[in-house]
Parts: C-alpha cells; sequence; structure tokens
C-alpha cells in the first residue's frame, strides 16, 4: 500500500506542495522541509530545476531559473536529500525531474538507482517519450521506487487506465490543459467523474493540482473525492515575494500552509513551526 497520505483522517484531505529544489537556497529549503514536518504536510514533490518547461506558467518558471544559477543539478540535489531525508518523519518526498534536461544524458537504471539510493520516496519523470515508458517501469520496479503517475481529467479513457495501471505512489490527476499559475478552471463535474473512474481502477491515492490555491480549492476537490491536493504555483510565488523582500522564507510559507489547512495552528508555548494539521 501507498505510504503517500496514508496517515491521514477519513475526513481529511491531503497536502503536497510543490517547490524547485535550489529555491530558496538549500540551507533554507532544508529548514523550510522541517518545518513542513513539523506541520504534517503530506508530499514535497521536489523538482530538480530545468529550464523552459513547456507546463509551467511564469512564477514556476522563474523560480527554476533562480535554482539553476545557483548552480543546482541533479548531483546536489540527491546529495541535499539523502542528508534531509532521515530528518522527516512524516512529509515524503515525490523527486521530479525533466527527462530532456536531467534524464536523458544517463541510462535508466542507473538514474532511477541513484533516485533511490537518495531517499527519495516516489518519481515522477516529466516529458518521458512514450517509447521508454517501458523501460522507465522495469527501472523503478528492480529499484523498488515508488512510481508517480499522471494524467488529465479529460484524458482518453486508455490513458487513465495506463496511469491507474501503474501509479504505486500515488496517482496525480492534472485538473486542466495549460500552464501552472492559473486558476482552478476544470468544472465540478468533470472533475469528479474523472476521479470515480480512476478509483474503480486503482489502490493508490488521487492528488488532484494545476490551480489548487486556497483552501477552499482543497475542501472541493476532496468533496469530489479526492485523496489529496497538490498545490504549486500559489506557494512558489509566496518564496518569490519573501526573497524579494528579504523576508524570513520559512516563517511565509508557515504562514501560507496555515491558509491551507483548517487544522493547521501552532501549539502554544511549543517551537515557532510545531503545527500538527491532524
Amino acid at each position: 500500500m501507498s505510504e503517500f497520505f496514508a496517515r491521514r483522517p477519513p475526513n481529511q484531505p491531503g497536502l503536497a506542495v510543490f517547490l524547485n529544489a535550489g529555491d530558496p537556497p538549500l540551507p533554507v529549503l532544508a529548514d523550510l522541509m522541517r518545518m513542513l514536518d513539523d506541520c504534517r504536510v503530506d508530499c514535497l514533490e521536489l523538482a530538480v530545476p530545468f529550464p523552459d518547461s513547456v507546463t509551467d506558467g511564469a512564477v514556476n518558471r522563474r523560480s527554476a531559473e533562480r535554482a539553476l544559477a545557483h548552480g543546482i543539478g541533479l548531483r546536489e540535489v540527491l546529495d541535499f536529500l539523502s542528508g534531509i531525508r532521515p530528518q522527516l518523519n512524516h512529509l515524503r518526498v515525490a523527486l521530479l525531474a525533466d527527462w530532456s534536461h536531467t534524464v536523458k544524458p544517463m541510462s535508466m537504471p542507473d538514474f532511477v538507482r541513484r533516485v533511490a539510493d537518495s531517499g527519495a520516496d516516489g518519481l515522477l519523470v516529466h516529458g518521458l517519450p512514450p517509447r521508454l515508458r517501458g523501460g522507465y517501469r522495469q527501472a523503478v520496479r528492480q529499484a523498488g521506487l515508488p512510481m508517480v503517475a499522471t494524467c488529465y481529467a479529460t484524458s482518453a479513457a486508455e490513458v487513465k487506465a495506463e496511469a491507474a495501471e501503474y501509479a504505486s505512489a500515488y496517482l496525480y490527476l492534472v485538473a486542466h490543459y495549460g500552464r501552472s499559475g492559473g486558476a482552478l478552471t476544470a468544472g465540478r463535474d468533470e472533475l469528479s467523474a474523472a476521479v470515480a473512474e480512476l478509483r474503480t481502477a486503482t489502490a493508490v491515492p488521487i492528488a488532484v493540482g494545476f490551480g489548487v490555491r486556497s483552501r477552499a480549492d482543497i475542501a472541493m476537490l476532496h468533496s469530489l473525492g479526492a485523496d489529496a491536493a497538490v498545490v504549486g504555483s500559489a506557494g512558489v510565488a509566496r518564496i518569490e515575494h519573501a526573497l524579494a523582500e528579504k523576508a524570513d522564507v520559512v516563517d511565509e510559507f508557515h504562514a501560507f500552509i496555515q491558509t491551507l489547512s483548517p487544522h493547521s495552528s501552532n501549539r502554544v508555548g511549543g517551537p515557532p513551526h510545531d503545527c500538527p494539521t491532524s
């Protein structure tokens, strides 16, 4: 059974957030991840930064460029993850890597083994050509590394069935076509039907993302049957603002996390970021 989103009460949605490794800089990111762990955020989708993403809007693209300017690549991300992962008790880390920029120069088995050895809890490869999917799936099976599979709410039935068959970490249901950073434009009926269709075909958690920005969005998705929501650009924008204002990035992101969950609050007398959400 997948360990992602598994320790939430039945009436509480899971939460995943997206960040580029290196934005904020890795020492600050380590503090931020410990804060997320204290707050019992379920998952961090941690991207190995890459340029010119066709699925990302301006906010996430600028974030990736800042990380790349700091010299962050696969080696730096995996070294960082191997150091921070043993310190995390609740937070799971799904590594996102772009095939063309990060994976292509390596053999697939070597890449997957390095990711597994870093302590990553799951893997999502962005832009993987269809002809390479079989080899990728074989490599993650051999490495014992859970895989995040994706599909759109409007994907053809066979595409959804394939995602449901091979997802072993969680299934990322992308709410709508376009670039990240916009609003949640998919209709309730469309999303509800997609979640229901996928639910009949997989036992892994279904997480919905793209345009999720608020507590109300998360509650709506949960009411439609989603196990979790993925929040990306809204959080990345909060980091960008904190960096520009020279504010405390961890404090700013902590405040943002509190806006997303009705159960998130500081305990009186506890450490600054002791904020259990369940």
